[in-house]
């Protein structure tokens, strides 16, 4: 077979999170690599292995022994979807980056549509699954969760979570993805001031194993959502939300504490029995704590560096370049 990842330029890297999928890997890479050959460029397939306790890092090790197209990175532990972009994103050579999921969900015979939009003139093109194969309840808390994240970043998509995406090398190299954000990356994108379009893609029953996200992805959604909408207008300027929250408050307080200092002094109504008068105190001194709040927050903003939390414990493939791009602080053995 030939071996085209040595190449110093490369069209297109796949990058394909995975934990616990040996059933769907050796499917999945025979898929990848018949829609990349027909299409004739050139292309390196990036596995994370986000702390599997099956034979997936085996699989994976014995496609690279074949094709050292296939690369791996093996987390020590699981770390979370967010982390394996992260290191995928960092390692990748591609002029182009494809993001899917390993279960065989995401078809990779959409690669050429995604391919074809984004050179229309767009930086990240990202996959609709107009008709989902999931359980009723997971298809209506997404309808739900994709209503209010169009509603408050500001941008119109029908599906900001599917793993199927296909982004220019700027966007993947300059986006920051941690926690569990990577449901918002067209809305990072977006910000960034990238091109951010949609298209529909085929989405296929699950076929082997579960899902690995249970119910407590719709809370730390709805928590991500906050984190999201701040740090994407807010993250360089906090001063700006909580400057406003706290100028409010302090504005009403002041207010009332004025009208009460004016019956008190002019009128002679005693104020000893009126709780507007510890309400008005109260609305000044979280005024001024906002402010303080604000303050640190910028305080921290000019001084922070940005840090990953996640180490290797194994890498095929790809040392020629993750020494370059990732921290010094990562382990890699």
């Amino acid at each position: 077979m030939p071996n085209t990842a040595s190449s110093d330029s490369v069209m297109f890297s796949l990058i394909v999170p995975l934990l616990n999928e040996q059933d769907s890997l050796q499917e999945l890479y025979d898929q990848i690599r018949s829609v990349m050959e027909r299409m004739g460029h050139s292309y390196e397939i990036l596995f994370i292995d986000d702390g599997s306790t099956d034979a997936s890092a085996e699989i994976i090790e014995r496609l690279n022994s074949r094709d050292d197209r296939v690369k791996l990175i093996q987390f020590l532990h699981n770390y979370g979807k967010s982390a394996a972009l992260a290191a995928g994103f960092m390692a990748c050579r591609g002029r182009f980056v494809v993001t899917m999921d390993a279960d065989l969900q995401d078809d990779p015979e959409e690669i050429p549509s995604l391919y074809e939009k984004i050179q229309s003139g767009y930086d990240l093109v990202s996959g609709w699954k107009k008709i989902r194969h999931d359980p009723f309840i997971k298809r209506i808390t997404s309808k739900v969760y994709n209503f209010f994240t169009s509603l408050f970043s500001g941008i119109r998509l029908h599906d900001f979570n599917c793993g199927l995406k296909m982004y220019r090398r700027e966007v993947a190299k300059t986006i920051h993805v941690y926690g569990d954000l990577h449901r918002y990356l067209p809305v990072i994108a977006h910000r960034n001031g990238f091109r951010v379009a949609e298209i529909p893609v085929r989405h296929r029953p699950r076929r082997h194993g579960v899902s690995k996200f249970g119910m407590t992805r719709f809370t730390r959604g709805a928590f991500d959502l906050l984190t999201i909408t701040f740090l994407t207008r807010y993250r360089m300027r906090p001063l700006h939300l909580f400057g406003l929250l706290g100028l409010s408050a302090f504005g009403a307080g002041s207010v009332i504490l004025v009208v009460l200092a004016y019956q008190r002094l002019v009128q002679h109504v005693y104020l000893s029995n009126r709780p507007l008068l510890f309400l008005g105190v109260l609305l000044i001194i979280v005024g001024i704590q906002f402010f303080s709040i604000g303050l640190l927050g910028e305080m921290i903003t000019s001084q922070r560096t940005e840090s990953d939390a996640f180490l290797i414990k194994k890498c095929l493939g790809c040392q020629s370049s993750l020494p370059q791009q990732l921290p010094a602080s990562f382990s890699i053995t």
